[in-house]
């Protein structure tokens, strides 16, 4: 084989290789976002949710022991966001309204992931707009990363350099149900109608 069509094997190989190194990684990337049905370990335990302290939006400082014996049904976001957030938001509001009275067996949450910005008193004026049940936590970078990890919750800063805003945040748009012992449930994609969404609630009461 010529000099030439050596090379060109070689390159060709070594494209083959990054390209498939690069789609294992975005597999093993993607896999670890979404929320799984399958058990850890042979424990019985799914493999999302846990226990959190945060703060929420009247500044007392909470934990996820504070909910129990609801059912819980967590959004992660962010105040700023644009589009999804307040999507997924009025669809939860909607939601728990086509609930009725079993609605009270039901708290809804919004948890930031911009907690740099999203203070209690931003949090309290942005959830009144949703719902007079939602409540909306934040806490430190390092409380909203683990309860993050904890629910399989990816969120990344994005620069913004033609926005005063300076930074937005990409994160994954999961709503999550768990029981009132804290354990997971089920979850809602983005493209769930508040009353598909009211009926899987109804279904866990």
């Amino acid at each position: 084989m010529s000099g030439p069509a050596q090379r060109g094997l070689l390159r060709g190989l070594v494209i083959t290789a990054v390209l498939a190194v690069l789609a294992l990684g975005a597999y093993v990337v993607f896999a670890s976002l979404i929320p799984r049905s399958s058990q850890d370990g042979g424990s019985g335990q799914v493999t999302i949710g846990g226990p959190f302290e945060l703060v929420d939006h009247e500044g007392r400082t909470v934990t996820d022991r504070d909910f129990a014996g609801r059912l819980m049904l967590i959004y992660f976001g962010f105040t700023n966001c644009p589009d999804i957030c307040p999507t997924g938001l009025q669809t939860m509001a909607i939601a728990m309204d086509e609930l009725g009275a079993a609605g009270e067996k039901v708290q809804p949450l919004l948890i930031t992931v911009d907690p740099e910005r999203d203070t209690p008193a931003v949090m309290k004026e942005y959830v009144q707009a949703f719902h007079e049940r939602l409540v909306g936590l934040t806490g430190t970078p390092e409380q909203i990363a683990k309860v993050a990890r904890e629910y399989r919750v990816y969120y990344q800063k994005v620069a913004l350099k033609d926005s005063s805003l300076g930074y937005s945040v990409d994160h994954s748009g999961f709503i999550y149900l768990m029981d009132g012992e804290g354990k997971y449930l089920t979850h809602f994609r983005h493209d769930t109608t508040p009353e598909q969404m009211a009926e899987r609630i109804k279904s866990k009461l």
